[in-house]
This record gives C-alpha cells, sequence and structure tokens, in this order.
C-alpha cells in the first residue's frame, strides 16, 4: 500500500467527526472567552504578563467576596455574641477572654471567674479548620463570628497582614483558650490556635493569646486536693506516680470506683481522681486551678520561626493527608501521651 494513502474506517470516521464537533462546539466557545479576557488586558498572547494579569484578577476577586462575606458576617452579629459572659472592666490591659470548651466548662468558669476582669466565651463543638476551607466559609461560621465580634479587633487576611485588623481595638489583652485535658480538648485547641495564625497572628506576636492548663489529676488527702498537671515531658501514669510518691504515699494500684459518674481510684490513705473534663470540676476547683491568676498555669503562644510555623500550619492542617500520615508515622512512639 502507498504510504500516501491513508485508510478511514467507519470508526475512524466517526470519531473524526466528534473531534471536529466538539472543535466547533465547547472548544470554540471556550477559545473566544480566552482572546475576550486577553483582550480586557490588552495582550492576546499567553505570556507571564497575561498570567500575572489572571492571578491578580483572581486575588482580587478573592478579596472582594471575602471583605463582602465578612462585612455582612459581622453586621449581622453587630452586638456582642449572646453567650458571652463579659466583664465590667472596660480598660483592655486589665481584661481577659476565656474561650472555653463546651457550655457545661462554660457554666462553671461563668460562676468562677472574677467578674471584674474576666470574660467567658462558650464554644460549642469543634470550629472550622480555617486552613481547608476558603474565606466565605470561614466568615460565614457562628463560631467564628462570634470570636471575631467579641475579640473587637477585625481580621487580616488570609496571608497575614491586610484586612481591617487593628490590635488598638481589642477588647482583651489576654486570650485564653481553656479546653479539656484530653485528646478532643488538644483538638479544639489546634483548630483555635490554626484561626488566630491565620486571620489574627498580630495577636500572638503581641504575647495576648496563651493556653491554659487544666490539672490532669486530683490526689484528695483526707480534706485537702494536691492537683497534678501535665508536664509535656511524661506520660500521665508517670506524672501521677511520682506525685503520689512526692506526697510520701504509696502509689501501688486499686481498684477503680464509680461515684456519681466519676471514676475514682482508692488506695490506701488517698483518693485519685482523673480530671478528663474542665466540667468535672466545680466552679471554685476551676477557678483556683486554671483560672486565678495567682495559682493558675498558663502558656503564651509564641512563633519561634516563622518559616516553620507556616510550613507546620500549612502542611499539618491543609489538604494533603501525606504530610500528616508521615507526621503520625515519625512520631507514632508518643502515642502514650494519648488518653484512652
Amino acid at each position: 500500500m502507498d504510504a500516501s494513502q491513508i485508510v478511514l474506517t467507519a470508526e475512524g470516521r466517526k470519531k473524526l467527526e466528534e473531534e471536529l464537533a466538539y472543535l466547533e462546539g465547547e472548544k470554540a466557545k471556550e477559545i473566544v472567552e480566552h482572546i475576550k479576557e486577553a483582550r480586557a488586558f490588552g495582550d492576546l498572547s499567553e505570556n507571564a504578563e497575561y498570567d500575572a494579569a489572571k492571578e491578580d484578577q483572581a486575588r482580587n476577586a478573592a478579596r472582594k467576596a471575602r471583605e463582602a462575606t465578612r462585612r455582612k458576617s459581622l453586621l449581622e452579629t453587630a452586638s456582642l455574641p449572646g453567650k458571652l459572659a463579659d466583664c465590667s472592666v472596660r480598660d483592655a490591659e486589665l481584661t481577659e477572654l476565656f474561650i472555653v470548651e463546651g457550655d457545661s466548662a462554660g457554666g462553671s468558669a461563668k460562676d468562677g471567674r472574677r467578674r471584674d476582669i474576666q470574660a467567658i466565651l462558650p464554644l460549642r463543638g469543634k470550629i472550622l479548620n480555617v486552613e481547608r476551607v476558603g474565606d466565605h466559609r470561614a466568615f460565614s461560621s457562628e463560631t467564628i463570628q462570634s470570636l471575631i465580634t467579641a475579640i473587637g479587633c477585625g481580621v487580616t487576611t488570609g496571608n497575614g497582614d491586610g484586612g481591617d485588623f487593628d490590635i488598638t481595638k481589642a477588647r482583651y489583652h489576654k486570650i485564653i483558650i481553656m479546653t479539656d485535658a484530653d485528646v478532643d480538648g488538644a483538638h479544639i485547641r489546634i483548630l483555635l490556635l490554626t484561626f488566630f495564625y491565620k486571620y489574627m497572628r498580630p495577636l500572638i506576636d503581641a504575647g495576648y493569646v496563651y493556653v491554659a492548663c487544666p490539672p490532669i489529676f486530683g490526689i484528695k488527702v483526707r480534706n485537702k486536693i494536691h492537683y497534678v498537671y501535665p508536664n509535656g515531658r511524661q506520660a500521665e501514669d508517670e506524672i501521677l506516680r511520682d506525685s503520689i510518691k512526692a506526697l510520701g504515699l504509696n502509689p501501688d494500684e486499686a481498684d477503680d470506683e464509680q461515684a456519681n459518674g466519676k471514676v475514682t481510684k482508692k488506695r490506701k490513705g488517698y483518693t485519685v481522681q482523673r480530671y478528663k473534663g474542665l466540667g468535672e470540676m466545680d466552679p471554685k476547683q476551676l477557678a483556683s486551678t486554671t483560672m486565678d491568676p495567682k495559682t493558675r498555669i498558663l502558656q503564651r503562644v509564641t512563633i519561634e520561626d516563622a518559616v516553620v510555623a507556616d510550613r507546620a500550619v500549612r502542611e499539618l492542617m491543609g489538604s494533603e493527608v501525606g504530610y500528616r500520615r508521615e507526621y503520625i508515622e515519625k512520631h507514632a512512639h508518643d502515642a502514650r501521651f494519648l488518653d484512652a
């Protein structure tokens, strides 16, 4: 057969006709739209300037959508959030906002707080992971609207600058994240820190953001309770044993006892209670262990290395699963620190 000849089968003819129809139809419309966009920027070539202009247009559109959504959200919640139990003092340098996990703990915190300088904002459930959702969805969240309104200083853009953020309008100079001492509490804490990092990072840089450290055990000897706190180095059981020994007592195991829904370990001369939730403490206990400026333990949130912090937030809180899987595999030996 002559190499210049082309044999066209019925099936081949059909495919060519379908391709021609596509080129004359959908593809032609797509090309026309691209030309219109290019002409709008005075550039009919697929070059760097055209690409840059398209990216800039997309950024501006996203910014306008974000600002429009945020303005609408904040106008709809112009007054302070209904669940916020505000303090009476108006000097921001003296006041504190406790962001509390759950209504139960929120109730105890409200009853145990110093009403003059301590405000309480209970959160129901977990807030959105703002690293995975767009600005529109983030600012449409009722929980996030409550946070923004309560704090009062506005927000930056997702890049950490711009926006209408004004730190001089912050209503509190201590913003304290207070969650349960368990895995769920740690998750909520990380989600809140991600929000602050992305939209209110200047608050972190100024040293306004803190994490409360509630006790994990209470060792009751006679009528006195000795509270045990996590130290970030030891597993909980190790911390408990060392604390019992420090009191001159025997840490040997004993049978669990159930009382009023709370698990305690009864031993000779003392009992141990595990505090898995803030709501398990009465207002007086919560105040003395976690809220009283004279006795509490607070950790100030700081950013030592901006590049490392940015990468950690982007990789561990973003949409790519591979980074988290790698991190978990690398740190799996630390699983002993998780509660059962």
